[in-house]
């Protein structure tokens, strides 16, 4: 830690120590009092105090209830993290050899040394003769429609193009000429 931070962490406690309140002293408290004993503190105080706060309360040298900070108690237990506590560790004794941890997912199963080696495998589908999977679409060929003067009979003939997704559009009926 430089000398900037000691003097920083040596003014809050001071400004913490002056105020003296019962249940702390808040962010804002502690701005004003260092304020007012310091008058030339840096333009980023308000970050620095917040900043030095956060670290004093990480190392144990503040506590913080209900958004006040306050000295700890030094009877007080320590506090413990979040969690289920390690089990502890039992030593070793001394020469012990420490075998290396088990690999990961299930054991293979054992091999008969005198059995005769497996034949490669192929690859099967599971006995039925098919291939495994869907089988591929097979190619329409339909013989070229006749021209027909009704519009619903080639809209419903089929054509080699593949029909798109969806509701096909609706034809609209030709409409002979009137003549008059």
């Amino acid at each position: 830690m430089t000398a900037n931070h000691n003097a920083s962490r040596v003014m809050i406690m001071a400004a913490i120590e002056d105020l003296n309140e019962k249940g702390g002293s808040s962010k804002a408290a502690i701005s004003k009092q260092m304020e007012s004993a310091y008058p030339d503190l840096p333009a980023a105080h308000a970050t620095l105090l917040a900043h030095h706060l956060g670290k004093m309360k990480q190392s144990g040298q503040l506590a913080m209830v209900k958004n006040n900070y306050i000295r700890p108690d030094p009877d007080a237990p320590p506090k413990r993290g979040r969690g289920r506590p390690p089990k502890p560790k039992t030593p070793l004794p001394p020469g012990a050899v420490v075998s290396p941890p088990r690999p990961r997912g299930r054991p293979p199963k054992p091999r008969d040394p005198f059995a005769p080696p497996a034949p490669p495998k192929k690859k099967s589908s599971g006995g039925s003769g098919r291939p495994r999977g869907r089988p591929p679409k097979k190619a329409k060929t339909a013989p070229p429609a006749a021209a027909t003067s009704a519009p619903a009979a080639a809209a419903a003939a089929p054509t080699g193009a593949p029909r798109g997704r969806g509701r096909p559009p609706k034809v609209k009926p030709a409409v002979a000429p009137v003549a008059g």
